[in-house]
């Protein structure tokens, strides 16, 4: 079918199928019964054709490292197909995930959206990941193809990494999302690898990807990734996203017309495209794009059962699991134990049918609600508070705000990122728009009201301008990078009076490279000082019990920018120390991307990192912490005790965050635990590490033979529940070449099992490790290859914590080919 209709096809149609209509939609050839096809972000929710700060609802499930924490593919396979029906439900074909790019510092503001540091780890679950997704007939959407580990300058930045280090590190969850899950789609990333945009890059695309590991599907550029159009179209980048299209259509016609592109190129891209509308089956039945918000209990319960699975228990003396009944008098204090803080942000957010607070979920949990006290103490935020409260939005022609309103809406948030404009009749580059709302301050005092814009805007209260986003503007780090640094200014309001907030705002001139995003963001809050700290502190005084919610929010974990460090931002650690200066019962609840440094840690009792898990937040952490559910995660990261403990924190800024658009990847294979175990720095928590409430014997790890063959070796280990309630052990199995003459790390992961057990239940691991479990890429012959010798394959509950090591032999030199799909 495919190639009957290629041969009906003219030039200048099959051309057409190689770029988006639209933000989200494929080009249909309706002639010839070529339906379009939607494609959705993301990956913890499917958002649909809204923008990123608005559309219609949907389930919002935890953030990749949470899903890494859990060390359960079967549970992430469950979360794809249940993101493949919220696809459906948005009229999608495609979801834009997973994402795999590893953990190479703790500062990178996407680490949430990644599972993990280790390849091994990341690859099962992102298989695992595609095979649900997939397994609904949506296609999965690898991402983001290769070395996109920072958000600093990413669209023009070279990551530069030797080929060793890009085997054996950064390509084995692409690799095994191919070979083992049959992914349909991959996404180039934004920046160059090794001098070369990845969009443009003929041995990643085509040599690697195609030729090596056997991939068939489409290959996409991220948004407003792709630079060029022969280059791009002759390295193997099939379509370029977003349309209308900015570098083919009537150019990659003319491309071929003067041979720069052969003819034969383009059909076999088209030919990716029409197989990618076949497999999802568009072609039997055209796709109905409408859209409806699916809220089904059973999503409730799994992202439920994920935000437990995924919460990593750091510390705990016997506090932990609280007793409701006889608890006495509980403070919940902190900035992340109201407010609710389910997801990172940047592509991945949605809106989200509904999010449980930690304090909602903990007043839910105990029965006397009065004895739960709320201090917020400080705040975390990067960002003014947007405003939330219904207002008018007015759109105009032209930048001036002039003449009748081509079109109004309302909403109820003071946050636009406008993929699609209300009417046809306005230009993208060329309309204004005025939001009016009213405000009612509860408290009389200073208020701060903060603003930034890609574009101009000015805010006015009661005819008076505020914030200036006009004169002096200054690009920053939102939105991309297309907008400006946030504006601020604090004035005086008295409690109760109703004051008239005005935003005036004018869209960016269409830039050249036709990337023209519009957004303003605004928010009013009443700063948070010492008397709020003050009251905090009082209501921790006279508990019995302190829960401390800390953290982050998206505005910090967040695609567009890294962190500036890895420390707890505002005034949160000041708060710990001071809690805990007066109650000794002090338990620590996080809610982070990734590291934070924990100066802190010896004065509280507890510590639970929860991550961002979704909408069922509030719920998941009541389940834990009261003991309903066991606390199921282990670290995916490392967690070092100080940021200069990071592989690439060496102070050369060529190494990190880049220098003259080159950022150097010097430390090699040694990420993460690698590279704290090759430089003897010890972390703060190992990875793998955490906590449970009951306790495991295990066996000596035993192995099927200690001959290495093609089949590989079994290792088993036994673990048996010694506690007293049902809880899941992490059984790691590492590989420790002995007497190498490479340098080599200490040990690395190579296979894994979670074990969930009741009391006196006694389970085995089964893991299997074969000959290229071994190996190291060898640069100059371009194999995998492992020397011959002795190794010792080594079970351990994490990094740090080895149980039992069993020694194996491999007779002969073992080579294996970058072309084996057998993996």
């Amino acid at each position: 079918m495919i190639d009957d209709i290629l041969d009906r096809m003219t030039l200048e149609e099959q051309v057409s199928l190689l770029s988006g209509a639209d933000f989200w939609t494929t080009v249909p050839v309706e002639r010839l019964g070529v339906p379009k096809i939607k494609v959705t972000d993301g990956p913890n929710g499917a958002r649909g054709a809204g923008s990123l700060v608005a559309g219609v609802n949907a389930a919002c499930f935890p953030v990749a490292i949470a899903l890494g924490a859990t060390w359960d593919p079967a549970l992430v396979q469950r979360m794809g197909a249940a993101l493949a029906g919220q696809a459906k439900s948005k009229g999608a074909s495609v979801l834009l995930a997973p994402t795999v790019n590893v953990h190479r510092s703790g500062l990178n503001g996407r680490n949430f959206e990644c599972y993990s540091e280790d390849p091994v780890l990341t690859a099962e679950l992102a298989v695992a990941y595609i095979q649900g997704v997939q397994s609904q007939g949506i296609a999965a959407t690898i991402k983001h193809f290769a070395g996109n580990e920072s958000e600093i300058e990413r669209q023009t930045m070279s990551s530069d990494i030797d080929e060793r280090a890009l085997r054996e590190i950064y390509l084995p969850p692409f690799e095994q999302a191919v070979k083992k899950a049959g992914v349909m789609a991959v996404m180039s990333s934004y920046n160059r690898l090794n001098g070369t945009y990845t969009s443009e890059h003929s041995w990643l695309l085509t040599k690697v990807l195609r030729e090596e590991w056997g991939f068939d599907g489409i290959v996409m550029s991220d948004w407003f990734g792709s630079h060029s159009t022969a280059p791009t179209v002759n390295a193997g980048l099939d379509l370029e996203m977003p349309g209308p299209t900015r570098d083919r259509g009537e150019k990659l016609v003319a491309a071929v017309r003067n041979g720069e592109v052969k003819a034969e190129t383009v059909r076999e891209a088209a030919s990716r495209i029409l197989t990618l509308l076949e497999r999802v089956g568009a072609f039997e039945k055209a796709p109905d794009l409408s859209e409806q918000a699916l809220d089904l209990p059973e999503d409730r319960a799994l992202i439920r059962q994920l935000g437990a699975e995924g919460a990593v228990l750091l510390k705990n003396d016997g506090i932990l699991p609280l007793q409701k009944a006889g608890l006495g008098h509980v403070a919940v204090i902190g900035p992340n134990a109201a407010e609710v803080r389910v997801m990172g942000g940047g592509s991945a957010q949605i809106a989200a049918h509904y999010k449980v607070s930690p304090l909602e979920g903990i007043r839910e949990a105990l029965s006397n609600a009065n004895s739960i006290h709320y201090a917020a103490a400080c705040r975390n935020n990067r960002l003014i508070n947007v405003f939330s409260g219904e207002m008018r939005v007015e759109y105009f022609k032209g930048r001036d705000l002039a003449g009748p309103a081509m079109a109004t809406e309302t909403a109820s948030k003071g946050e636009f990122f406008w993929f699609e404009l209300p009417s046809s009749e306005l230009d993208p580059s060329d309309f204004s728009a005025r939001m009016t709302v009213s405000y009612i301050p509860v408290e009389s005092g200073e208020h701060v009201f903060g603003m930034t814009n890609a574009g101009l805007a000015r805010l006015y209260v009661d005819g008076k301008l505020v914030v200036d986003g006009y004169d002096g503007w200054s690009r920053g780090d939102n939105y991309f990078g297309t907008a400006n640094v946030e504006q601020r200014q604090a004035i005086h309001l008295e409690a109760g009076q109703r004051y008239q907030m005005t935003v005036e705002y004018c869209s960016p001139a269409a830039s050249e490279e036709g990337i023209n995003l519009t957004a303003v963001r605004f928010g009013v809050e009443k700063p948070l000082g010492e008397a709020e700290m003050l009251d905090a502190v009082a209501k921790a005084e006279n508990a019995d019990i302190v829960l401390l919610f800390v953290g982050r929010d998206g505005e910090w974990d967040t695609e567009g920018l890294d962190l500036p460090d890895m420390r707890l931002p505002g005034r949160q650690e000041e708060l710990i120390e001071r809690v805990a200066t007066v109650n000794a019962n002090v338990i620590v609840v996080l809610q982070t991307g990734g590291p934070i440094e924990m100066p802190w840690l010896g004065k509280v009792r507890a510590v639970l990192q929860i991550w961002y898990p979704g909408q069922e937040l509030g719920h998941a952490v009541a389940d834990v912490l009261f003991g309903d559910v066991e606390p199921g995660g282990r670290l995916p990261q490392t967690f070092p005790k100080l940021l200069s403990d990071n592989c690439a924190m060496v102070g050369d800024p060529q190494v990190y965050p880049g220098k003259d658009g080159h950022v150097r990847y010097a430390e090699g294979v040694f990420v993460g635990y690698r590279h704290h175990d090759n430089s003897g720095i010890e972390p703060l928590f190992p990875f793998g590490f955490g906590l449970g409430y009951t306790r495991f014997s295990w066996s000596k790890a035993k192995a099927s033979t200690t001959q290495m063959g093609a089949e590989g070796v079994t290792v088993t280990i036994d673990v048996t529940n010694i506690g007293e309630r049902t809880g899941s052990e992490l059984v790691q199995l590492y590989v420790r070449p002995v007497g190498s003459k490479i340098e080599r790390p200490e040990k690395e992961l190579r296979a894994f099992a979670k074990l969930r057990l009741a009391p006196g239940e006694t389970g085995t691991a089964s893991l299997v490790v074969r000959p290229r479990d071994l190996s190291y890429f060898d640069e100059g012959t371009k194999t995998f290859r492992a020397a011959a010798g002795r190794y010792e394959l080594v079970a351990a509950a994490n990094a740090a914590d080895i149980r039992s090591t069993v020694a194996i032999e491999l007779a002969s030199e073992w080579i294996g080919e970058t072309d084996d799909r057998s993996i």
